[in-house]
């Protein structure tokens, strides 16, 4: 039996083994294309724990055995499969990486490697080739290389071709047919003016990249505000001429503020004596790409350094110029481009055409890199998102462990000591401070000219200041506990009480007003503010309030609504008065001149024609002067509204505003009163007058209607239009005469003022007066109010 039982282990450890080699990767991948076989390995894997489990009891071999010798075969059946994972179950995909320039410090793989494993779930096998795109011109060196590539993978299948920049992606286009046929290209860091969208070839699909030269002469400037020129270092290869037309192009947008200097030639000490001549106030935008075929004795590198030594220096590509004396440029974000990358590559390698995946335009972010050792301002000043390369570590970044021990060692030692002086003084000080703060808060309280108060928990009180109790009466002990309310007014006590105990529940400040009692009997209102008082387990300890005596304030109020109501008042009978001037005096005269004008014109026997109709004239236009004089008259003050009653004091004007200005308004009236008090019927008349005027000044229709109606124990005027509105909002805020005159009329006879209007939407302006109070004495119901505020009776 253990014979058997070591047989049936060592059948389970090399199927565990044959799993971790072999099978393993195979469920995997038959785990993404059928979850039955997922399941499968799952139950063989429960199987192979169980027999570990229970390898030694006998439970093992009347029931797990023979269920594990069925999921082995039915393991290996699957696994031998030739239909199981397809015909190449599994084939590792090859991946060709041509990168266009041979610097390897600008091109690193590795980075787009690790994105590209880390979103496809494959085995995946890298090659990467390093071509010099300065010698493509050489047609000669391009068959070449073509020809070079094609034998070194002739026994490869390429799943897909990835290309970086786009003299690699001309390239490959131009020869893919002899290299790799059939394979899928892919490209990435291809500028996307170098695109034609409308025509993409076939079987080519990637991502463009937006390579911000604007972005990188904008940084330049910004950090060097003083300049004046722009050198621009390039060479004559075909690469860089385009980037120097681009340059070029960008640079136009600054040619008010710089002019630009081109230096187009190989990198020997002949460049560098054309930048030798440069003057101060010159930023170097440099563009010479590196090419390993070459050694000259002065090569890019140090033609970097030896610019950067004297000028400051950038490039549109960074890494061209970083760690070598220049300060940086714009860059796209390496990890987003390699992101996106390898998720089109995913979609390729899982079978998806070329064709179907559209080509990726703009949607890598770009960065502002710059170098810190050749900063020569704040970093503050860089452009937000700036990303600062070698910075040299701080004192603290480089022996921080050493610091940190340091000051925990001397801070302990200090702390030991600092408590054992601290606990000796804290009982000393402790009554003290709390002694001074007592005095303090009590010297404050009692020299504030308002009155202070504090109260328990419970909502009696513990504390009054001395001016609060000077307010009250001589009685130092008059106001604590509960005996203040014995000083508030009887039609207040309820309210307050109400207040208080509300904010006892919800802890939280509380307003109020009420009348409190002088000391000699008259009440006088108080604004009182309190707030919650909290004990040291933030229970609630009660609430202390201030009170200010606001009684001067509300008898000023009502002052000034009297006084404004008597200035309108006294407008409208000088209006009166002048109104019955014109009417009785002026229009008077003016008729009876018209009369003798036409008797005169009829006794003129045998006069000339034209003195006839000059008289004619004459009578016509002093008729057209009374006609004007009335109308300014009834304006004034229509002898309707005394006479007749506000409806037809409306409708007439109404009727003679329509004629006057050539537009159409509806007047309706119901169940108004015959009789109102005179200055409710004058408010309402001229909240009409000033709505129509301001209808037909701004509204920019001829379409208006006014409404006077009785309903609910109040009289409502409705005017309105269908014309262009106005915001309401921004009408209050400008503080529109207009509307605070009709504001101010209604608010004098108790009435509510509301303006409904929207842009394009009309106006409509609603004024409600109650009846009851319309028919009080306007006078005798403002001095019953003023006796209220004050407490006289």
């Amino acid at each position: 039996m253990d014979v058997i039982l070591q047989a049936v282990m060592g059948a389970t450890n090399s199927v565990r083994a044959m799993l971790t080699m072999r099978a393993t990767r195979a469920i995997a991948i038959v785990c993404n294309e059928a979850q039955m076989l997922g399941a499968t390995t799952e139950i063989m894997m429960k199987h192979i724990r169980l027999a570990e489990k229970h390898s030694r009891s006998g439970w093992f071999y009347r029931r797990s055995l023979p269920r594990l010798w069925f999921t082995l075969l039915a393991i290996a059946a699957i696994a031998l499969s030739p239909h199981a994972f397809g015909a190449e179950p599994l084939k590792t995909k090859n991946i060709l990486i041509l990168y266009s320039f041979s610097d390897r410090s600008i091109f690193d793989p590795a980075n787009l490697k690790t994105a590209l494993r880390a979103q496809i779930r494959l085995d995946l096998n890298f090659y990467v080739e390093y071509m010099e795109a300065q010698r493509f011109e050489d047609e000669a060196y391009r068959v070449s290389l073509a020809e070079t590539l094609r034998l070194a993978y002739r026994g490869e299948r390429l799943d897909p071709v990835i290309v970086e920049s786009y003299p690699a992606l001309r390239f490959v286009v131009q020869y893919r047919d002899r290299i790799f046929p059939g394979a899928p290209i892919l490209f990435k860091g291809v500028h996307s003016g170098r695109i034609n969208a409308q025509k993409m070839w076939p079987g080519v699909t990637g991502a463009t990249v937006p390579v911000d030269i604007q972005g990188t002469i904008n940084l330049a400037l910004r950090l060097h505000s003083n300049t004046n020129a722009v050198a621009v270092v390039t060479n004559k290869s075909g690469f860089e001429w385009y980037w120097l037309a681009a340059v070029h192009s960008e640079l136009l947008r600054h040619q008010d503020e710089v002019r630009e200097i081109d230096i187009v030639g190989p990198a020997d000490q002949q460049l560098l004596e054309k930048v030798a001549g440069l003057r101060p106030r010159t930023v170097v935008l440099f563009q010479l790409a590196l090419q390993d075929s070459r050694h000259p004795a002065m090569g890019v590198s140090d033609i970097v350094a030896a610019i950067g030594q004297r000028l400051p220096i950038y490039c549109i590509f960074p890494a061209l110029c970083l760690n070598h004396w220049g300060i940086g440029g714009v860059a796209q974000d390496d990890g987003e481009e390699n992101a996106l990358t390898a998720k089109l590559a995913a979609r390729l390698l899982y079978g998806e055409p070329p064709g179907n995946i559209p080509v990726v335009h703009g949607t890598v972010t770009n960065h502002a890199l710059v170098d810190w050792r050749q900063l020569r301002i704040p970093e503050a000043a860089l452009p937000q998102g700036s990303i600062v390369l070698y910075r040299e570590p701080t004192a603290w970044e480089r022996d921080r462990k050493y610091i940190v021990a340091a000051i925990v060692l001397i801070v302990g030692q200090s702390l030991l000591i600092i408590g054992l002086l601290w606990q000796r003084a804290r009982n000393r000080k402790a009554e003290s401070v709390l002694r001074e703060s007592e005095k303090r808060f009590r010297v404050l309280a009692d020299s504030t000219p308002s009155l202070i108060w504090m109260c328990d928990q419970r909502g009696k009180i513990t504390y009054l200041n001395d001016r609060r109790l000077a307010f009250t009466g001589p009685d130092p002990q008059a106001g604590y506990g509960d005996t203040w309310t014995a000083y508030l007014h009887p039609d207040d006590l309820e309210r307050v009480l109400e207040a208080l105990s509300e904010a006892l529940k919800v802890r939280e400040p509380f307003s109020m007003e009420y009348r409190l009692r002088r000391g000699d009997g008259v009440y006088r209102w108080m604004f009182d503010v309190a707030s919650p008082r909290m004990n040291g387990d933030e229970s609630l300890a009660g609430f202390i309030g201030s009170a200010i005596d606001i009684t001067d304030q509300k008898l000023a109020h009502e002052a000034l609504e009297k006084v404004s109501g008597q200035l309108i008042e006294a407008q409208e009978n000088e209006r009166s008065r002048i109104a019955r001037d014109l009417h009785d005096d002026i229009c008077q005269r003016l008729a009876v001149l018209s009369m003798e004008l036409e008797q005169a014109n009829r006794t003129a026997d045998g006069s000339p024609v034209a003195t006839q109709q000059r008289m004619q004239e004459i009578r016509r236009y002093c008729s057209e002067i009374a006609d004007d004089v009335q109308s300014l008259s009834h304006q004034l003050h229509s002898s309707k509204l005394d006479y007749l009653g506000i409806v037809a004091a409306i409708k007439g004007f109404c009727k003679e505003f329509a004629r006057q200005h050539g537009v159409v308004i509806d007047f309706e009236e119901d169940r108004v009163p015959p009789r109102l008090p005179k200055d409710v019927s004058l408010c309402l008349f001229r909240v009409t007058q000033e709505g129509l005027h301001n209808a037909v000044k701004y509204s920019g229709t001829s379409q208006f209607a006014v409404a006077i109606k009785g309903i609910a124990g109040e009289i409502e005027l409705v005017v309105r239009d269908s014309g262009a509105g106005f915001d309401v909002e921004e009408a209050k805020r400008n503080r529109g005469l207009g509307l605070v005159s009709m504001q101010e009329r209604v608010h004098l006879v108790h009435g509510r003022f509301s303006v409904e209007s929207k842009p394009g939407m009309g106006t409509r302006i609603v004024v409600a007066v109650p009846v009851v109070i319309a028919n009080q004495s306007s006078a005798a119901a403002r001095r019953e109010r003023a006796e209220a505020v004050t407490g006289v009776v």
